[in-house]
């Protein structure tokens, strides 16, 4: 028989430094030296600290000056005040993770928050939470104990070893009841890895042995864990509680230990074990010699060796091959048994009949992976794993999905947002979360949608903690509307502003995007605080301003639309994005009152180039120098002194004066 070990067991952090505290201050105290309660759960180790003068009160000791170690559970501070009004020294061997659990509790109570504590309420771990509190406590087991406040706020801590299933559904529920929580996740990572650890083992064994205190809270758990797969387990406290009958017909052993309990009783027992198996050795081979008939109820392993349309035969070792029929292959119905297995495959079968008519063994594969995953279920809906399936139908409401058994998905827990086509999904493989279920009743609820929105949130975080102004992004619009787009950017939307999409004016975003479109974008600005990301489209286009002066040389004459029409004048688009000004002065060779006189919006026109500044991005642009006939072409310009003749002259031609040129520019500066 092979013994395997568990990755992850025996003594956690919390528990090793309460002993070492504890040895410590044996040798370097003098006098009594005592344990509130016992300093863990594991009565022999108690038992080895009182040989060694550690001994275990229930009560706070009435001499001045006598030790009392604070158990790694932790106490509360009425306990700590009572050791400081008798003078009594007080060595703190509280778990870390305790501590800080003690520590959140004890905040919210200053911010005058009631406290839920998830947990145990018999456990002295949750007793001493509870007094960290200042009366605001109140300590619950699961979703079904809660009790309506009338504050609006409220505080949750959990018990150090409570699954994060249940801490999570806790949390789930409070917000649905309108609640703004503040959720502090004290469950130790520890406490996790080791249950972890325990599951996997025990899957792959014959047999788990799980070893620890009889009281003690984090190995039941793991026995429990254990027992759940299918495995038969055994929670022992020592060596001496094993039994040969155990291990007759194992051919690997899966041994795990609580987190009180020390190496020395972890290798006692794998020593134990070993010895067994010598003993048992004789008989194992004798009992291998023999042909075992099956019984009804039993599992049994076996090789596919013949796949008809409507059975599969099986060799189980037994006197007479078995038989699979179709509709006992899987969850699912099965059109062709060969989709499911192949010959020479090894599948486990439950025994149905251990005889039929025709003297046959009947099988049932379907069974045989139901109890196998019922447990798998369980514990995963109570960790929050997420777990594989494939979806095998759309029925009403939603989809079948085989995860070991038939699984039902409602329509809403499909994806985050509604789905109008569920056939899509058919024969994919899934990742889901087990929200509800029902072992009597065949009954299990899953949720993809769960999944997703954890991702979502994961990546959300991700792109917040990794986006940096001005880095370049692909993302995919999501939805319009009047001032803008929403670019899912992969878990986080940020808005590209209609200002941000073009370099020229645009009326609305259509213009541009429209909703599935995948962009480049660059990010304007992040507000982490708010989780709000600013985009920019324009920034990554060509920026028409860049080369202007060269497309558009002075005294040059180019076709143009006119986009808008002000008091002082007309603005014309040369392209997208470039825009100049004809002046009121410049839109004919006579006096304008208004520009509409002159030109209308949408209007084609030719204008002449007056002057370009790229930096201010201003084009000065005429009509009127285009529109003259028989104008002489634009001389060079001239200083003060040789433009006053020519003023002169015009004015004498009754032409347009200095008023008339800028009287109106004159007017929109005073505005």
């Amino acid at each position: 028989m092979e013994v395997r070990l568990a990755s992850k067991a025996g003594f956690c952090y919390g528990v090793k430094r309460a002993i070492e505290l504890a040895l410590t201050t044996a040798e370097e105290s003098e006098g009594p030296i005592y344990t509130l309660g016992p300093l863990i759960h594991n009565p022999q180790v108690v038992r080895d600290l009182a040989n060694r003068g550690i001994k275990e009160i229930n009560a706070l000791p009435q001499t001045e000056g006598d030790t009392v170690i604070i158990r790694s559970h932790g106490v509360g501070p009425d306990i700590l005040q009572e050791a400081q009004e008798k003078d009594v020294k007080v060595i703190d061997a509280t778990c870390p993770f305790v501590a800080r659990a003690q520590r959140y509790a004890r905040e919210m109570a200053e911010q005058g928050l009631p406290v839920y504590i998830l947990g145990d309420p018999g456990h002295p771990e949750v007793q001493g939470i509870l007094g960290w509190t200042k009366g605001k406590g109140i300590v619950i087991e699961g979703v079904e104990e809660i009790n309506p406040v009338e504050d609006p706020r409220v505080g949750l801590v959990a018990q150090t070893t409570q699954p994060l299933a249940n801490y999570q559904a806790v949390v789930e529920a409070l917000q649905k009841k309108g609640l703004q929580v503040d959720a502090r996740n004290t469950i130790c990572h520890a406490t996790g890895e080791r249950q972890q650890a325990a599951l996997e083992l025990a899957k792959t064994v014959d047999v788990m042995i799980v070893v620890g205190g009889k009281e003690s809270a984090n190995t039941k758990k793991l026995a429990r864990i254990c027992q759940e797969t299918g495995t038969p387990t055994y929670h022992v406290e020592s060596a001496q509680e094993l039994q040969e009958d155990w291990f007759r017909e194992a051919g690997t052993c899966g041994l795990t230990a609580g987190a009180s309990t020390p190496d020395a009783i972890i290798e006692e027992v794998k020593r134990r074990m070993n010895e067994m198996d010598q003993m048992n050795g004789e008989e194992a081979m004798q009992d291998a010699m023999e042909v075992k008939s099956p019984r009804a109820g039993e599992l049994v392993k076996g090789v596919v060796v013949q796949i008809g349309m409507d059975e599969v035969m099986v060799d189980v070792g037994a006197k007479s091959e078995g038989v699979v029929p179709r509709k006992e292959l899987a969850c699912y119905g099965v059109d062709n048994p060969q989709d499911v297995v192949k010959v020479g495959d090894e599948i486990e079968c439950v025994v149905i009949k251990s005889e039929d008519n025709e003297g046959r063994l009947i099988l049932s594969k379907e069974r045989a992976d139901a109890e196998k995953a019922w447990g798998g279920l369980e514990e995963a809906m109570e960790n929050g794993t997420v777990i594989q399936g494939t979806v095998r139908e759309v029925v009403k409401g939603g989809l079948l999905v085989d995860v070991g058994v038939r699984a039902f998905m409602p329509a809403s827990l499909v994806d985050r947002g509604y789905v109008e086509d569920l056939s899509k999904y058919l024969n994919e493989q899934v990742s889901v979360r087990v929200i509800e279920m029902n072992k009597q009743r065949k009954k299990v609820v899953i949720s993809r949608k769960a999944v997703l929105e954890e991702e979502y949130a994961r990546k959300r975080e991700e792109l917040l903690e990794t986006l940096e102004e001005g880095q370049t992004v692909k993302g995919i619009v999501r939805r319009l509307t009047q001032f803008g787009a929403f670019v899912d950017l992969g878990g986080l939307d940020g808005l590209l502003h209609i200002s941000e999409m073009s370099w020229h004016r645009i009326n609305h975003p259509s213009e541009v995007v429209k909703a599935g479109d995948e962009l480049e974008v660059m990010v304007l600005k992040v507000d982490r605080e708010n989780e709000k990301i600013s985009l920019g489209l324009k920034q990554i286009l060509p920026n028409p301003w860049d080369n202007v002066e060269e497309k558009y040389p002075v005294d040059k004459i180019f076709p143009a639309k006119v986009v808008r029409l002000a008091s002082f004048g007309a603005f014309v688009q040369l392209e997208p994005g470039v825009e100049g000004l004809v002046h009121i002065s410049h839109l004919a060779d006579r006096h304008v009152a208004k520009p509409d006189e002159v030109v209308r919006e949408g209007e084609e026109v030719n204008v002449k180039v007056l002057s370009v500044d790229p930096v201010e991005k201003r084009i000065r642009l005429s009509i009127r120098e285009v529109n003259s006939e028989g104008r002489p072409a634009r001389e060079p310009r001239q200083n003060k002194q040789e433009t006053a003749p020519v003023v002169e002259e015009n004015k004498e031609e009754n032409g347009p004066t200095l008023g008339d040129v800028f009287g109106d520019m004159f007017k929109q500066e005073e505005k």
